[in-house]
């Protein structure tokens, strides 16, 4: 598989909606807060992101994977849990979990504010399973650098996009909402294709050429 890149200037919810995947492509996404939206409703959001996340699981392969990368976000003193919010949806679709690995953003006993000092990393398939002989660490230690400050990670997308890859037999990545691209230069960077959608234009040109710094 060539390690091509293109990627969509669109609504990612409806693109998916009318491109069913192929059976050896996997999606790795991170859904975006509510600051991101006009109307700033967290109740609002909460609905739109369950229904996001369960669409984006209905469109992947059922023999395929899907990883979500999250960080939870504190409202008017109260935590908001994306992984919990994630795990809703894959019931609704169907989906088991088959790992939820914990990236550290900030050193153990490090107090952080607004976000937590850690990222989740779920990852969940209609029908592949995951051997405990499989089994790789549970905790990141580095979420690894950031091209935009709500992307995510280098070493964490390096560690979904390879299993994917490896253990899901993915060829193509593609990646919902994705930023400015870093997983999608994650899987060119493992030889995969990848595919990415998303909405602001001056995001998606920048996802179109990102390269990681080694």
């Amino acid at each position: 598989m060539t390690a091509t890149r293109l990627v969509h200037t669109a609504d990612a919810l409806q693109w998916l909606r009318e491109h069913p995947l192929a059976d050896d492509a996997a999606i790795v996404t991170s859904l975006p807060d509510a600051v991101e939206f006009s109307h700033k409703d967290t109740e609002r959001w909460r609905t739109w992101f369950l229904d996001a996340a369960e669409l984006v699981l209905r469109s992947t392969p059922a023999k395929s994977a899907c990883v979500f990368f999250q960080t939870d976000v504190k409202c008017s003193g109260v935590w908001i849990d994306k992984a919990f919010l994630v795990q809703q949806a894959a019931a609704a679709a169907g989906c088991a979990l088959l790992w939820h690995k914990v990236v550290c953003r900030a050193p153990a006993g490090q107090a952080t504010f607004g976000r937590p000092g850690y990222a989740h990393l779920l990852c969940f398939s209609r029908e592949l399973r995951d051997p405990i002989e499989a089994a790789v660490a549970d905790v990141l230690p580095e979420l690894g650098g950031q091209a935009w400050a709500r992307g995510m990670g280098v070493d964490a997308a390096r560690m979904a996009v390879a299993w994917l890859r490896d253990r899901a037999g993915a060829h193509t990545i593609v990646a919902p909402f994705c930023g400015v691209g870093t997983a999608l230069a994650v899987a060119n960077e493992l030889g995969m294709a990848a595919i990415g959608i998303e909405r602001n234009a001056n995001r998606a040109e920048q996802a179109r050429t990102l390269q990681l710094d080694h």
